[in-house]
């Protein structure tokens, strides 16, 4: 009795087993026979349109005055009182700092002792050689003596000169102990403070950075060659900052410096773009991200950059035959010359619901969209972006299997 349920057990799960497998393996063959997704379904597509394209080549930079001047002291000495701070508007020769003078003014006292010690022994040398020459008129002295007397005068001469080109100097260097603005403008940096010793015995110390013109700016950015070469002076360049995301900043490029720098094998060159900054909400210092306007074109034909990306999963590359066998080796060297110099594209466009290569020579292009130079596509044309079914079959079979 056992026997026989176990058996009949048995014969139930082949039954079952048999069903389970027949209804998958007809849904399997309805899916690949009967469900197949409509033409106008299955494509991704858009429309050939006129347009407007601007192509730009990008960086970072620096916004700098475009004069900064760095006030320095050409004496030692300690700051006695600062009447500029910083944000301070100057105008040029308005004191800016005093040193404590104490010590030049010693030495202008000493310098000016000095030539009147001079100017003292220069009249007796004066005395001497006139009465010398009378003497030696009446014979009394020697060719010699008054020799003498005229060598004497001339150092005295000398001798007062280098005294009153010494009091000159430390005249100057008392003059110097008062900083005064080479230039208007505004006060950037002030870089010492009341009591600070400044030495300026080896190099010229920075007392203040002084902006001449905050109302003109320029944008200090590096490029690298690859891209330098579309670049050159009055283009117009669109930049942001990070003070203001929402507002576009526009300004002019003024010069492509020729000094290259290298790091890391990298070569870049220093494009300077000059700015307007009115309202002066422009700061030095600020971090720029500049896009220099190097192409534009006006009411063209433009297509998607992913219509000439998209490629039918059914398409094969294959390599075009060499024509013209009798043609000399010039001849096909200036056929490929010309070749490299026009870019081409293919794009693939619904015609009997197959998808349709069709060649067009392309333009410039801002990473969305690119110009149609000639082809056989005009407004409104449709092109294909992207296959739905061959993207399902691709995410379908990279599902792991369980079994």
């Amino acid at each position: 009795m056992k026997l026989s349920a176990i058996k009949l057990l048995q014969k139930k799960t082949l039954l079952i087993s048999l069903v389970l497998l027949v209804a998958v393996a007809g849904s399997v063959l309805w899916w690949l026979i009967y469900d197949k997704t409509p033409v106008e379904n299955r494509y991704v597509t858009a429309s050939v349109d006129h347009g407007v394209i601007t192509q730009t080549v990008s960086a970072n930079g620096t916004l700098n005055p475009v004069t900064l001047v760095n006030v320095g002291s050409q004496v030692s000495g300690i700051v006695r009182k600062i009447y500029a701070d910083f944000n301070d508007h100057v105008k040029a020769g308005q004191i800016l700092l005093e040193l404590d003078p104490a010590l030049i003014q010693a030495q202008l006292q000493q310098s000016m002792a000095n030539m009147e010690n001079a100017r003292a022994t220069l009249e007796l040398a004066q005395a001497n050689e006139a009465r010398s020459r009378g003497l030696f008129a009446q014979e009394y002295v020697t060719r010699q003596e008054l020799d003498q007397a005229v060598q004497v005068l001339k150092s005295a001469r000398a001798q007062l000169a280098v005294y009153e080109a010494q009091a000159t100097r430390d005249r100057t260097n008392l003059s110097y102990t008062i900083i005064r603005s080479p230039v208007s403008g505004v006060v950037v940096s002030r870089e010492v403070n009341a009591g600070q010793t400044v030495a300026a015995s080896f190099q010229t110390p920075t007392l203040f950075k002084i902006a001449q013109d905050l109302h003109k700016m320029q944008i200090d950015t590096s490029y690298a060659e690859a891209d330098v070469g579309s670049i050159h002076e009055g283009q117009q360049v669109n930049f942001r900052v990070d003070a203001f995301p929402n507002r576009n900043f526009h300004g002019v490029v003024h010069q492509v410096r020729l000094n290259p720098t290298t790091v890391q094998n990298v070569v870049t060159y220093n494009v300077v773009v000059s700015v307007d900054n009115a309202d002066q909400s422009l700061m030095p210092g600020m971090t720029a991200y500049v896009n220099i306007i190097i192409a534009q074109r006006k009411d063209i034909l433009t297509v998607t950059n992913a219509a000439l990306r998209f490629r039918p999963a059914d398409a094969t590359n294959r390599a075009d035959k060499p024509r013209g066998g009798d043609k000399n080796q010039d001849g096909r060297k200036e056929e490929r010359n010309k070749a490299d110099s026009v870019q081409t594209g293919t794009v693939y466009v619904l015609e009997n619901g197959e998808a349709k290569a069709i060649k067009i020579t392309i333009g410039i292009t801002d990473n969305r969209n690119t110009e149609i130079i000639s082809g056989d596509l005009k407004e409104g044309s449709v092109v294909i972006l992207e296959d739905r079914q061959a993207a399902n079959k691709k995410s379908t079979s990279s599902i792991p299997r369980l079994f």
